[in-house]
């Protein structure tokens, strides 16, 4: 396999930056440019000079020395420690390359690691995951993963659904063996079940994950005028909304974005939806249409606790929705069944309760499944086993049950990356940074 090359570090001018090689020509490579013997090296950290080929000093640096397969790779692994002028690092590379390595590929670091078993495909991701937090939370997840928890979890439903299939498989070609345990269809119902209810707790805190990773899209709407724009503003404790007394004064969607308790909020305020005969508000109001199809939750605004339109409520009717009154200072009563705020006194405590209440944000992190792709895939083995439990409840023979067994079987070795193609590699390993 090639060797590869890349800076690991952000290309920007820093005290220090790191050069990553690695591959079956890594210590010949080096070896070549460096002042002192490394060949016989192994978890070593060794200082020295990095020459060029005529013998004059790049730079002094110190090496990281990992061989086969004790790497993040499972391959010979060199990372160079210099100092972090572009300058610098792009001569290193460049005379890497012409001793016969090559720029390596977005991920493909990780993606070594994954060919050579040192991770699997959940680990992976969480690599990238953990480059990319925002937040405590988003972290832990990341690193539950990156441990192999969350893959441990899928474990006992692969192995279960292989112990039906082999039971199956025996009873269907060796029926003449008297001592081999024949599944009956309640064995199947039962196990069937057994796994089900694994998949469905994990489904369930895997949603949960999912949100904290990827957040949620809120949508603030409401007539014009009761205070959206004002909202927004005491939500992301600035004042990024134009705010006054005149109808229709948000005209396009105003964006922000805030963290809850570890639970990123994309908060869009849209235009207040009414009939309007002005073409550039009417615009906006269409854009807040569509947008509102797209929330995971919206923030419906109202201005008094009767205040009720007939239309924007039919929009909303299947969204996730929680309904404040605004402008509580200029109310006389207040009733324990409403959430109320002031936006423009920053009296938005009571709507914060209870978004973390809608969302659970006091349930404690669990080794989950973060991505769409391993969420997918896992609803696509329950659905599987489904319609196993289906097949055998209508007595169906048992090699027609088996197929979806191992579809569902198949689902969960392609969450662990056990059956891997081309587009699953590229859809996984092209979000990753180069140096990764």
């Amino acid at each position: 396999m090639d060797t590869i090359v890349s800076l690991a570090t952000a290309p920007l001018k820093a005290p220090l930056a790191i050069i990553r090689i690695s591959g079956d020509k890594t210590y010949e490579i080096v070896q070549k440019i460096f002042t002192k013997q490394i060949l016989d090296a192994q978890d070593k950290i060794i200082y020295g000079h990095i020459l060029d080929l005529n013998k004059e000093i790049i730079d002094e640096v110190t090496l990281s020395c990992f061989k086969a397969p004790r790497s993040f790779t499972g391959e010979d692994v060199i990372e160079i420690n210099c100092h972090g002028s572009l300058i610098i690092v792009n001569k290193i590379i460049s005379l890497i390359i012409s001793l016969g390595a090559r720029l390596a590929q977005r991920g493909e670091f990780s993606a070594r690691a994954f060919y050579n078993q040192k991770i699997d495909l959940i680990q992976a991701e969480a690599i990238n995951s953990l480059i990319n937090s925002k937040t405590d939370e988003q972290r832990n997840l990341a690193i539950l993963s990156l441990n192999g928890k969350t893959s441990k979890k899928l474990i006992p439903i692969k192995n279960n659904l292989a112990d039906i299939l082999a039971n199956i498989e025996v009873s269907i070609d060796y029926p003449e063996y008297d001592d081999i345990e024949e599944l009956t269809i309640n064995d199947i119902l039962t196990k069937t079940q057994e796994n089900l209810s694994i998949i469905d707790v994990l489904l369930n805190e895997s949603n949960h994950a999912l949100l904290i990773v990827e957040g949620i899209k809120v949508v603030i709407v409401g007539r014009p005028n009761v205070g959206k724009s004002s909202l927004l503003n005491a939500l992301l404790k600035e004042e990024k909304a134009i705010v006054t007394d005149i109808p229709g004064t948000t005209r396009d969607v105003v964006e922000g974005e805030i963290n809850i308790d570890g639970l990123i909020l994309h908060i869009i305020d849209t235009a207040g939806i009414r009939e309007s005969l002005d073409i550039i508000e009417q615009m906006g109001i269409n854009k807040a249409q569509e947008i509102i199809k797209e929330a995971d939750l919206i923030i419906y605004v109202k201005d008094k606790e009767e205040d009720s339109y007939i239309e924007l409520e039919e929009i909303i009717k299947n969204k996730k929705v929680i309904e404040v009154i605004n402008k509580k200072d200029l109310l006389t009563e207040l009733k324990n069944n409403k959430i109320y705020i002031s936006a423009k006194n920053k009296d938005i405590k009571d709507l914060i309760k209870k978004i973390k209440e809608m969302f659970d944000l006091e349930k404690d992190i669990e080794p989950s499944l973060c991505s769409s792709r391993e969420i997918g895939l896992l609803i696509e083995a329950k659905q599987s086993l489904i319609k196993a439990q289906e097949e055998a409840r209508k007595n169906v023979p048992l090699d027609l049950i088996t197929v979806h067994i191992k579809s569902s079987y198949d689902a969960i070795r392609r969450i662990l990356g056990e059956e891997v193609t081309p587009d699953l590699e590229k859809e996984v390993f092209s979000r990753f940074c180069v140096g990764k």
